[in-house]
């Protein structure tokens, strides 16, 4: 019975990635096969709304073509101002051409991302779909007086359930998405942290220089992990006996150059870059997920998200409970202490003291393995490793059978 189990749980695992695959879409290459949209197409990644489209499993968004484009374009809206206009056009439910024209008592109200994403206050993220006489659609913000202001024309892609892409006459907008939005770089990190429990962390931003970096860092795409207070006091002694360029190092160890979102991180385990990573220094740890409970493990400590600080992509600040130790600094401070003579008689308290050591005697050696790097930082999730291991493992089982 043991390889029957064996059998169905390998068979399992390749029916959830085919799922996985399946529901796989990419907005861009969707919009791509028609100019007309390309305008559209380039504010959606210029904006990360498509990153966001394409990580979402059920979703509508309402295109508009280049010459709709040019009426928010010719107004000179800032890149994120504008990110909040086009979030009005992504609804975190699935429209077909076929469910417009099925709508119970002709008219929905549906969620924009705008309003998922808390960027709205009240319900001025919600969006009016109504089935007008002579079979038309009509579509209209929720707190723009409720004005139908743009037509349904056609249908450009759909995917049942999952993903479906319709043309509309005219851009959705609103007071409140026009209203001036500051860039993220606008924003002082370090007095973003001191407001949100991190002040201790800041500090170390600040005392080592480091906060430069991460700021310039920002616009690109941050993922920054503020130890507590608590956690950096702790740490604090050992801190300060590491040198100038240890300690820049061990902060921005705490930094990922690339957004990545709790969804983002718990869509799969894998090694990440920091700010810190260059050339041989790695300065890499690993995300693993145990349902809900995130951990970033550096192999001489592990440390638990505990909390999302801030999240305006690009940039994203999650709370952890411990200050992230790398293997790098901690095999340079071993190495650099002479190593003791071997005796064939250890007295007992000196077994005691060696196993006191401290972060670098928990530090594994280098034979034990290489993680894989992920040029981009980001999460790195192996669908093809998956993939051959389902398949040897189902072939494992049909031959105990």
């Amino acid at each position: 019975m043991a390889y029957l189990r064996r059998a169905a749980a390998a068979l399992i695992i390749m029916f959830q990635l085919f799922l996985s695959l399946s529901n796989a879409h990419n907005i861009t290459k969707i919009l791509a096969k028609d100019p007309d949209f390309s305008t559209f197409n380039h504010y959606l990644s210029a904006t990360h709304l498509a990153d966001e489209i394409n990580r979402r499993q059920t979703i509508t968004v309402l295109a508009v073509d280049n010459s709709a484009m040019n009426s928010i374009l010719s107004k000179g809206y800032s890149l994120y101002t504008i990110r909040n206009i086009l979030s009005l056009h992504v609804l975190v439910d699935y429209f077909g051409a076929k469910k417009l024209h099925q709508i119970t008592d002709g008219s929905t109200s549906t969620a924009s991302m705008f309003q998922s994403t808390g960027s709205a206050t009240g319900t001025s993220g919600y969006v009016n779909i109504t089935d007008i006489k002579g079979g038309k659609v009509a579509f209209g913000v929720q707190d723009d007086d409720s004005q139908l202001t743009a037509r349904y024309i056609k249908s450009i892609f759909e995917k049942a359930y999952n993903i479906s892409v319709l043309h509309i006459s005219q851009v959705l907008t609103s007071p409140e998405a026009e209203a001036p939005t500051a860039s993220p770089s606008d924003l002082i990190l370090t007095t973003i942290l001191e407001k949100q429990g991190c002040k201790a962390f800041s500090d170390m931003l600040k005392s080592t220089g480091a906060d430069k970096t991460f700021q310039d860092t920002v616009d690109g795409g941050l993922t920054v992990f503020c130890p507590s207070d608590s956690a950096v006091g702790k740490f604090m002694p050992k801190f300060k006996a590491l040198s100038a360029a240890n300690k820049t190092a061990l902060v921005l160890y705490h930094g990922m150059p690339v957004y990545q979102s709790l969804q983002m991180l718990r869509s799969g385990n894998g090694a990440v870059n920091t700010l810190a990573t260059e050339g041989n220094n790695k300065f890499d740890f690993t995300v693993q997920n145990d349902g809900e409970e995130v951990t970033l493990e550096t192999d001489v400590v592990t440390a638990k998200l505990t909390g999302t600080l801030k999240d305006q992509e690009p940039l994203i600040i999650y709370k952890i409970d411990k200050v992230l130790l790398p293997r790098e600094i901690y095999k340079a401070v071993k190495a650099s202490a002479p190593a003791p003579k071997s005796s064939k008689h250890k007295p007992k308290n000196a077994e005691a003291d060696e196993d006191a050591d401290g972060p670098s005697a928990d530090s594994p050696s280098d034979d034990e393995g290489e993680v894989s790097d992920d040029k981009n930082g980001a999460v790195s999730v192996a669908r093809s490793s998956v993939l051959v291991t389902a398949i040897v493992g189902l072939c494992f089982g049909v031959w105990l059978m």
